[in-house]
Parts: structure tokens; sequence; C-alpha cells
């Protein structure tokens, strides 16, 4: 009986279109400590996407007007913009990483103005520059001392509607989303994927089933939010375990690639499908940003060991939009450049 009323909940789920916009998250978690997150972004249109290094001690404003919130970066970051007016995804020097995916779901509070506000162009930056760990952003966000404020998408009428996911180097995680105006956070070292819609609990509940049928004798496989999810929960728990830091990488790209929607796809009645860009594999424990792009040859990466992230040092910027190619280790190949501004009111 509990099977049937899960797999009509999943029929009921895969017959909702979602958004054009949609991606994947993945936590890898090898032997002696290697943990790696993997993600993709999955976009109708090009985001113009380009790689920054944020140093410690940058001063930053939530952007929103005289009621936001100011604040000076404890933590340098690595992170990958969104049209160069957000940060949707990246790492801090302390092995700290957050991803922002759309959740079509979210409704975010109404701003009262009696408690500082935040663009969520910097809510992913904002975790970043403050906290070390999961847990201290779980305890900092949870009291719900700061509100995000929301805006169109660049160039479209519709607003911005992300949930957040964090990890770090102790194998921790979070899912942070706005439901009916109310901030809802999932904290558990098991919740290794996130994908879109639905809500993270219905995820669950999707997953739940799927891993009584067993993978190996079926898996769902179209592109769908809740089929990546479970192909993404299935591959990571059954790729090989281990310390080797190439093997884990290549496990880790494997597993996301398994969940990429091929170059070009955008199919009219079915917006919930989206072109792959580009995806990242974030090494928590050796701190090195690896990615690659759909357009360009090679996966590169940024060790963390070659990037100043001292205070009053410069702020470098990678540029990528431009079908620009790299390889190796391009920690090197960032040239100074004046911070981008953070969309905001």
């Amino acid at each position: 009986m509990r099977k049937s009323i899960l797999l009509a909940f999943i029929l009921f789920v895969c017959s909702v279109k979602t958004d054009v916009k949609s991606c994947t998250r993945v936590v890898y978690k090898g032997t002696n400590g290697t943990l790696l997150t993997a993600r993709s972004m999955d976009w109708k249109d090009d985001i113009l996407t380009n790689l920054w290094i944020f140093p410690r001690g940058m001063e930053r404003s939530g952007e929103v007007g005289p009621k936001s919130i100011q604040w000076k970066s404890k933590y340098g970051s690595v992170i990958a913009s969104g049209y160069d007016i957000s940060t949707t995804d990246g790492m801090n020097e302390k092995g700290l990483v957050a991803n922002v995916l759309w959740l079509a779901e979210s409704e975010y509070p109404i701003w009262n103005q009696q408690t500082p506000g935040l663009s969520i162009a910097l809510w992913a930056q904002y975790v970043l520059d403050n906290f070390a760990t999961v847990s201290e952003a779980v305890d900092a966000l949870q009291d719900e001392k700061i509100t995000i404020i929301t805006a169109n998408v660049p160039g479209q009428e519709r607003l911005t509607t992300l949930h957040l996911s964090l990890s770090d180097g102790t194998g921790d995680n979070a899912i942070f989303e706005y439901i009916k105006g109310k901030l809802v956070i999932h904290h558990d070292t098991s919740y290794n994927v996130m994908t879109n819609s639905p809500i993270f609990e219905k995820q669950l509940a999707l997953n739940e089933y799927w891993s009584e049928i067993g993978g190996t004798v079926m898996l769902p496989g179209t592109n769908r939010a809740a089929d990546r999810f479970v192909r993404a929960a299935f591959y990571a728990n059954s790729v090989p375990k281990t310390a080797d830091r190439r093997i884990a990488v290549a496990s880790a790209f494997s597993v996301i690639r398994n969940c990429s929607v091929p170059f070009g796809i955008s199919t009219p009645d079915q917006p919930n499908i989206s072109s792959t860009r580009w995806r990242s594999v974030s090494d928590h424990k050796n701190l090195v940003y690896y990615f690659e792009t759909a357009l360009t040859p090679n996966t590169f990466w940024v060790d963390f060991k070659d990037v100043d992230f001292s205070e009053n040092a410069a702020v470098k910027v990678l540029k990528i939009s431009n079908g620009e190619t790299y390889a190796g280790n391009a920690a090197k190949k960032f040239i100074i450049s004046k911070p981008f501004k953070f969309q905001g009111l």
C-alpha cells in the first residue's frame, strides 16, 4: 500500500512542468576524509559565467537600500558568477561549498524592513564570506535575523526563485528553502543530493521509493529534476569509495555528467529541460575547485595553494564567458579586476 501511494505521488510529480532552469548537486564521500561536491548548471540561456577570486576583508552590502545588511568578509573564496551580478557556486578557503539551484516553489517573506535585507544575488556569497562550516551557517541563519530579497531574472519578467545547498569538509550538508514565506532548513550529513522541483522534503520521498526498487533493476532516465535526483543518489552511493584524488574527482565528474542535459536541448512542451552549461567539482579536503564548460574541450581547476586570499589582496577574474579555453591549474591565469556589482533593488 505504501509503495502504491509513493508511486502515485511520483507519477504526479513527473507530470508537473517545472521551470526552464534546472541543475543537479551531489556530494561524493570517499575514504580517509575525501569529500567532493559536484554540481551542474543547466540553464536555457547563456548566463555569461566567469570565475572570480575574492580575498578576505571585502566590504559588502546586501544591496537592497539603506536597510541592507553590511559585513566584511572573513574568508576568501573562488566563485562562479551568473551574469556577473550574482554568485551561483563556489568554495571558500575553509572548504565550505555553496550552490544555488532553481526552485520554482520558493516563496520569500515580505520584507517589513525591521530586519536587515540581503539580495538573493548575494545569498551564497554571504555564506562563503562569513562561515567555515555548515553548522556555523545553520546556527546563524535559522533565526532569520536577515531577510532574503528577490528580484527578476535578468531580461525576464519572472522572479528569481532559488534554494541553497551547503557542504563542508566534515561531510555535513544543509539545504535552505523558503516555503510559503518561511525558511525551512534540512540539516543532516545524509543530504548529499539536491536538484530542483519538488521541494526537498518531497525529493527525499521520491528517493525512498526508488531506493526500494534498486538502481540495478531500473532507474528513471529522463532529464526531469525528480529523475536526476534518483540517478545522482544511486550513482553517488554506487561508485567506488576511494582516497585516491584522481579517481575521486573522476567519480564525482562521472556522476554529475550522468545527470547533465545534452547541449542545445530546449523542448517547448517540457520547459523543465535545459542544456547543461557547465559543471564544477569542489574538493573540500585538498581545496581545489574544478570546472568544465559545455563549449570548451578541457577540464581545468584552481588550486587554492596558488591563490592569495589575504586581506587587501587583489580581486581577480578568469574570463570564460566568451569561450576561453584553459587546461590544468588555471590559478595563475586570473587577472586583476574590479569586483562586479551584485544585483540589488
